[in-house]
């Protein structure tokens, strides 16, 4: 039986009983290799494995800036570790040493999940601006400006950081307002660039770059910590933002049809599989039918949820790494870092997986969406659980994570990009709305991370991953309730619909 949502969303329309074809034949499909989609991918790929290591390497550096995990405990207690401290580290007052000079601050729990947080605050203003404005004019000037101007700002981070706690989140809060147009750029850019058959792959992999962004930072930001001491960290990671920005503008552009080195063949095989969702929107965009929509809901719903656990990771792990575990920092930024080194080769293969079924139409894209969200849901989710439950055993805790967020890579191909296949030409302002909402866990992990673990015990812990387990839970079950890969009546452009007109007049008629 024939699919309902089809596999090439301009294809012409047929008979129910007939079986769904892609538009365009194998054979007459250009490769990938070198194409100019595919190096669009891999640029975008490093653009995001920037603008993560800008985002989390603070939540490293934090712990060589400030001068204890506990600057003023009371006089007559001592502190409790809730496992033992390595050996001949009971007596060490200075547990990171940092170059002399270096300057350090008496930041407490609180205040450090407060900055930790303080990029989503701004991150949450751009998202729905950015998509709207990148759907109209086309993504690639956003992306280029939001990567450029976050890694801007993070040369600004030791200067901040000197004038005060209250200065540091307010150029984080910047910075995060910066990077809030990138993803929705991303979005909007793959609705035409990104052939239906193809979206999976391209998506996962440019998206990818983001783990891969996080897998480098942490064990390079503790390395750096240690060697050059922590604003060296801010300085290098900046510069590589602002590198990479040059590349950006010079090689790359809006649509395939004004992309100076494309070939024929290629630029003709993207226009006729996309069709004409594949151009801006206008000014003009269906709110009211968005806000109404039930598979967009379920979408925001979804990431919200698994974002809570995926946030609390990024900026906690190297908390827990150092107060719970005692790693030492540059141990600690690279164990932080496995977790992310599995989820970006997850994350790209199963975008690969996921296009052959529905190339293969072994699944329909509705159905690939959700086995792809429970797949990387499900079992992340108990993994997280069994951290809890792991006690002070660094092996165990360390493969529990790894193996946990390696397993979550495979949402890639599930409910974060499911704004392409129901609404292609209004993608980026849909990533944008699902993104703000998405946001929002990253300014409340952090600081409910905080509230929960500010007296540094395994129990503290223990309701952080478990909290993060059971929302992650919760969204996949609404997902696979209320999901959809269907395109909806209201994303149709003119053209589609006045076919849709012609085939019921022709219906009729005969």
């Amino acid at each position: 039986m024939p699919q309902p949502n089809g596999y090439s969303i301009n294809s012409a329309p047929l008979d129910k009983s007939e079986d769904i074809e892609p538009l365009i034949e194998n054979d007459a499909v250009p490769p990938q290799c070198c194409s100019a989609r595919l190096n669009l991918a891999f640029l975008m790929f490093l653009g995001f494995a920037v603008v993560y290591g800008l985002r989390v390497n603070l939540s490293v550096a934090m712990v060589a800036m400030v001068n204890t995990t506990d600057p003023k405990p009371s006089q007559n207690t001592s502190i409790i570790h809730a496992c033992p401290l390595p050996a001949g580290s009971e007596n060490t007052t200075d547990t990171f040493p940092q170059p002399e000079g270096t300057p350090q601050y008496p930041w407490d729990s609180e205040t450090q999940g407060w900055l930790l947080g303080a990029f989503f605050f701004g991150y949450l203003c751009t998202q729905i601006p950015g998509g709207y404005l990148s759907g109209h004019f086309g993504g690639s000037i956003f992306l280029g400006l939001g990567v450029l101007g976050t890694a801007a700002l993070t040369l600004l981070t030791p200067l901040a950081a000197q004038m005060g706690s209250y200065w540091l989140f307010a150029l984080r809060a910047l910075e995060g307002f910066g990077e809030g147009v990138t993803f929705p750029a991303m979005m909007a850019m793959w609705a035409r660039w990104a052939p239906p058959l193809e979206r999976s792959r391209l998506m996962t992999l440019s998206g990818s770059g983001a783990n891969f962004g996080a897998f480098l930072a942490l064990p390079l930001t503790g390395y750096i910590c240690q060697t050059l001491g922590w604003p060296a960290v801010f300085y290098l990671c900046g510069g590589a933002g602002c590198l990479w920005a040059v590349f950006w503008f010079i090689f790359v552009s809006n649509d395939p049809r004004t992309h100076r080195r494309i070939s024929e063949e290629e630029r003709d095989y993207i226009i006729n599989s996309i069709g004409s969702q594949g151009t801006g929107h206008g000014w003009s965009v269906p709110v009211l039918p968005m806000l109404l929509s039930v598979p967009l809901w379920a979408i925001i719903v979804t990431q919200m949820c698994s974002n809570w656990s995926y946030y609390t990771l990024l900026t906690s792990l190297p908390t827990y790494m150092d107060n719970i575990l005692h790693f030492d920092l540059q141990s600690n930024g690279f164990l932080s870092a496995l977790p992310y080194l599995g989820a970006w080769l997850f994350s790209t293969l199963s975008g690969v997986v996921a296009d052959s079924l529905i190339e293969r139409k072994v699944f329909s894209i509705t159905n690939v969406r959700k086995l792809f969200t429970l797949a990387g849901v499900l079992p992340a989710s108990a993994l997280l659980v069994a951290v809890s439950y792991a006690g002070c055993s660094h092996i165990l805790t360390v493969t529990f994570l790894t193996l946990s967020t390696t397993i979550g890579g495979a949402t890639a191909s599930g409910v974060y990009i499911n704004q392409i296949d129901i609404a292609p030409r209004y993608a980026g302002i849909l990533l944008g709305i699902t993104n703000t909402f998405g946001t929002i866990p990253g300014v409340l992990a952090p600081i409910v991370t905080g509230y929960f673990t500010k007296d540094h015990t395994l129990a503290g812990w223990r309701m952080v991953f478990w909290v993060a387990a059971g929302i992650n839970v919760g969204g996949a079950l609404v997902y696979t309730i209320f999901g959809s890969g269907e395109i909806q009546p209201w994303a149709g452009t003119k053209e589609e619909s006045a076919e849709a007109k012609k085939d019921r007049s022709r219906s009729i008629s005969t």
